[in-house]
């Protein structure tokens, strides 16, 4: 059996990444490196027959290449799959795999050929239609006269007249998924504030014909406490992994 790993275009790749994105079916937080350049992408070819692509990206550096992020592998050829991954490990010669634990193929690589595997982030999906509300509160979009600054996101929450919480959506993941971030201000936190924004983001989403996601630190106990109380449920952690070298077995 020979298996080639050639590196490719994202034209190239772009049929099999439908496919990986279709089969997997969830907001796939590495999606956007491959739209702004930061990723590397390789064609997989099992005895001259296309069989799926990889991408890497850096893990800490963008400019470096030393994390295997990406990885789809077509059915026909899944009985080969780690055969595969160590060739392709081989041919970009990364040193981590980064992944999410609802990326059922590549976090079976993942714990098949790494080790000192820990998790850097929650992932949340949307299940639940929350009711919250605090008196005397108005979730609105943001004005110029509130001069917040260009991070502060596209709604606020306004409490007496004070801008007491800012918030959006991130539309860089594929679609339809959209991710909710918040930032509520420091003497207003731990009043609620946080996880009424989250669920009135969630509608808004909705509203464009987006599906809202979100994540966090794992260490990060206020934010998850606040998208958990939004209706938010964990579906996943973002998981990093790192790779010894391997001989690639004769095939």
């Amino acid at each position: 059996m020979d298996i080639t790993i050639t590196p490719a275009t994202l034209d190239h790749i772009q049929d099999f990444r439908v496919l990986f994105l279709q089969e997997n079916n969830f907001q796939f937080v590495g999606n956007k490196c491959h739209e702004y350049g930061w990723a590397d992408s390789y064609l997989f070819t099992v005895d001259g027959e296309k069989a799926g692509y990889g991408a890497v990206w850096g893990s800490t550096r963008r400019e470096e290449r030393d994390a295997i992020f990406e990885f789809y592998v077509l059915r026909p050829f899944r009985e080969w799959t780690s055969l595969i991954f160590t060739a392709f490990q081989a041919q970009c010669g990364a040193t981590f795999i980064e992944c999410q634990s609802n990326d059922q193929l590549l976090s079976a690589m993942l714990y098949e050929h790494a080790r000192n595997i820990r998790a850097e982030a929650v992932l949340f999906e949307d299940t639940v239609t929350t009711h919250l509300s605090i008196p005397e509160v108005v979730f609105r979009r943001r004005l110029p006269e509130d001069n917040l600054g260009g991070d502060a996101g596209d709604y606020v929450l306004e409490s007496h007249d004070r801008i007491v919480a800012t918030g959006g959506l991130m539309l860089n993941y594929n679609l339809p998924y959209a991710d909710v971030y918040m930032e509520v201000d420091t003497a207003f936190r731990e009043k609620g504030f946080g996880s009424l924004l989250v669920q009135e983001i969630k509608k808004e989403a909705y509203q464009i014909g987006r599906v809202p996601a979100a994540r966090c630190n794992i260490n990060n106990k206020a934010s998850k406490a606040t998208l958990l109380k939004a209706g938010f449920n964990i579906c996943g952690f973002l998981l990093l992994g790192d790779l010894h070298k391997e001989i690639l077995p004769d095939t």
